[in-house]
């Protein structure tokens, strides 16, 4: 993974709530075994008209949403059956964090261990950030460090996050790189406590 320290990009919006994991990535599309390909998907019914022809109604599909890093959504984004692809999908395409005011749980940990950061804020900033997506090139800066969104217009709001996810994250460490770490501590114990015969 990717440590995630700071990051300003372009926000794209979508004002819908209980987002499900199989719209964010449909089970048709499941199949493959690595961790990236899945970005062409995402949204797949949303974003395609017979799977063929963009949906020009549809939000990402709009020329000013191109190029989006930071996802905006209403409440409960993330629902449904906890597949790992739907962060997976979501990176993919390109972005790196999601803000909402709620998340499916199983969801809110599976992007937190795959380097995707979601961000929860109340209702009434999130809405205000759906309007201003609505703009031409609206950005937020996200900084993981000091826990805190902001754009250029005095919009500043902090949010929290679990102390160890987010050390990782700012590390870009998963949890196999973190074992690493103690491999030095468990070769000592192997070799007191596992003599090989």
């Amino acid at each position: 993974m990717k440590p995630f320290t700071v990051h300003k990009g372009k926000v794209a919006g979508i004002d819908r709530a209980n987002i499900d994991t199989d719209q964010i990535i449909p089970k048709q599309f499941l199949k493959r075994i690595e961790r990236t390909g899945f970005g062409k998907f995402l949204f797949y019914d949303w974003r395609y008209i017979d799977g063929e022809k963009p949906n020009p109604d549809f939000e990402l599909n709009r020329p000013e949403n191109e190029g989006a890093t930071i996802l905006v959504a209403n409440e409960n984004f993330g629902c449904g059956s906890s597949r790992e692809h739907a962060p997976w999908a979501l990176q993919d395409y390109g972005f790196q964090a999601i803000i909402a005011p709620s998340f499916a749980d199983i969801f809110y940990n599976n992007c937190l261990k795959n380097g995707l950061l979601p961000i929860r804020l109340a209702k009434q900033d999130v809405e205000y950030l759906l309007r201003e997506s609505t703009k031409a090139d609206y950005e937020l800066t996200i900084s993981l460090e000091d826990q805190r969104v902001y754009d250029d217009s005095g919009f500043e709001r902090t949010f929290d996050i679990d102390p160890y996810r987010k050390q990782l994250l700012l590390k870009g460490w998963d949890e196999i790189d973190l074992t690493f770490v103690y491999e030095p501590y468990i070769a000592e114990y192997e070799k007191k406590h596992c003599p090989m015969s």
